[in-house]
């Protein structure tokens, strides 16, 4: 399947796989700047990449697990959705959850996306929904382990 990538200043790098197996593509900072994140705030950090999505599929972007687990710097909105009809620049909003400054550069890989396919669906406004075993149960209704 093919995604067409669109390189919107100089420097940007095109998304990439670092694995033959990965499911996600890597997301670069494009700055003129470093840019430092002080505890507790956030900054937007732009990739210089727009994207065209295939048609059918959404545009997932992710944190990446190593700046979470060493930094304590994730996604201030958890996960990004990229509409398939979006055609503007693909940004990362990091927010430092971490004790000290956290400084992104040029070219750091800051963010993951990863392209899945969805399915349109039809709302009907209705009395009643099927019964299932499960029922109303949520949050925690299955246990821990």
């Amino acid at each position: 399947m093919q995604m067409n990538i669109k390189l919107l200043r100089d420097g940007a790098a095109a998304p990439e796989y670092q694995t033959a197996e990965a499911a996600a593509l890597d997301l670069c900072a494009c700055l003129d700047a470093p840019v430092t994140i002080a505890p507790g705030e956030r900054a937007k950090i732009g990739t210089g990449v727009a994207v065209e999505l295939p048609h059918d599929c959404a545009g997932f972007v992710m944190a990446r697990s190593g700046l979470s687990s060493r930094h304590g710097v994730a996604l201030a909105n958890g996960v990004g959705l990229i509409d398939p009809d979006y055609r503007g620049e693909v940004c990362a909003t990091l927010q430092n959850n971490g004790r000290e400054p956290f400084t992104v550069n040029h070219g750091d890989r800051v963010a993951q996306l990863c392209v899945v396919p969805f399915v349109r669906v039809s709302c009907v406004v209705c009395s009643a929904l099927s019964e299932t075993e499960r029922g109303e149960n949520g949050h925690g209704s299955t246990g821990v382990r």
